[in-house]
C-alpha cells in the first residue's frame, strides 16, 4: 500500500547547453588584403586550369572593388550590355544605395567576353549564374571560391575573405597617392570618416611619402564615382595589375 504522505516533485527542466558562439576557433577581424605576387599566382593558376568563370570573377572582383553583395549581383546588362565589355560600368550599392562607377582593365574585359562566349549569357540575367540558369550566385558561394583560390596558392583560407579582394587594389592605390579620400570615394564609402581610416595604419601605409606640390588637389566627389578620368586608379591599374612574366613582390 502505497504511502499517503509522500509528495510528489515535479520533474525539473533539463538544464540548457550552453550556446555555443558562432564564432568560436575561428579568426574574426577585417581581412587583410592580397599582394600583388598574389594576384599575379591566382590569375596564372585560374587561366592554366581553364577556369574561365572563375577567372572572370576574380578580375571583376579586384578592379570593382565591390562588397561581395554587389559583386554576385552584377547583370551582363551592367558590364556588357551590347554582348561585349565595356571600359567602364556603375553599380549601384545594396549598403549604401550609392553608385559606383569604376573601370575594367583589358584582362578583365578579355577574360569576361571569354566567359560570356562560353555561356551565352544574355543582357537581363545576372553575370554569374548560380545552380539554377536563372538564380545568381550566392555570397556563401562566392565566398567559398574566394577561399579555394587562396587556398590553391598555399595561402590560410581562414585569414582572406572577400572583402580582401576589395581592398587589394585600394591598398595600391593608397600607397602610390597617399590621398584617403580619393580611396574612400573609389570604395563608395557615404562617409569620409570610417571604420576605412582605422585599417590605414595596419596595411596601407605608404611605401614612400608622395610628391605634394600646390597644384594637387583633392578629387571631387564627381570626379571619381561620376566616371571622369582618375589617375590615381588608372596608373595602378596598368602598373600594378597586369600580367607580367615575373609576378610583382
Amino acid at each position: 500500500m502505497e504511502d499517503l504522505n509522500t509528495t510528489i516533485v515535479p520533474n525539473e527542466p533539463a538544464a540548457k547547453p550552453a550556446r555555443v558562439p558562432w564564432n568560436k576557433g575561428k579568426l574574426v577581424g577585417a581581412k587583410p588584403p592580397l599582394r600583388p605576387s598574389h594576384v599575379w599566382s591566382i590569375r596564372t593558376k585560374l587561366q592554366i586550369e581553364g577556369k574561365k568563370r572563375d577567372l572572370a570573377l576574380f578580375n571583376l572582383a579586384i578592379d570593382s572593388k565591390l562588397r561581395g553583395c554587389d559583386v554576385v549581383a552584377v547583370r551582363v546588362d551592367h558590364v556588357a550590355p551590347s554582348g561585349y565589355s565595356m571600359d567602364r560600368a556603375t553599380i549601384r550599392q545594396k549598403k549604401t544605395g550609392r553608385p559606383v562607377r569604376f573601370e575594367l582593365t583589358d584582362q578583365t574585359r578579355m577574360a569576361i567576353d571569354d566567359y560570356l562566349r562560353m555561356t551565352g549569357r544574355k543582357p537581363g540575367q545576372f553575370l554569374f549564374a548560380g545552380r539554377g540558369d536563372r538564380a545568381g550566385l550566392t555570397t556563401r558561394q562566392y565566398a567559398r571560391l574566394v577561399q579555394e583560390w587562396v587556398a590553391s596558392i598555399g595561402l590560410d583560407p581562414a585569414k582572406f575573405g572577400t572583402h580582401s579582394l576589395r581592398r587589394t587594389k585600394a591598398v595600391l592605390i593608397y600607397r602610390r597617392t597617399g590621398n584617403l579620400r580619393a580611396v574612400q570615394l573609389l570604395l563608395g564609402h557615404s562617409k569620409s570618416e570610417s571604420r576605412f581610416d582605422t585599417l590605414v595604419s595596419r596595411w596601407m601605409t605608404p611605401s614612400r611619402s608622395p610628391r605634394r606640390s600646390t597644384s594637387d588637389a583633392r578629387p571631387q566627389q564627381a570626379d571619381v564615382v561620376g566616371g571622369a578620368n582618375c589617375a590615381a586608379d588608372q596608373q595602378v591599374f596598368h602598373v600594378g595589375f597586369c600580367i607580367k612574366s615575373t609576378p610583382e613582390r
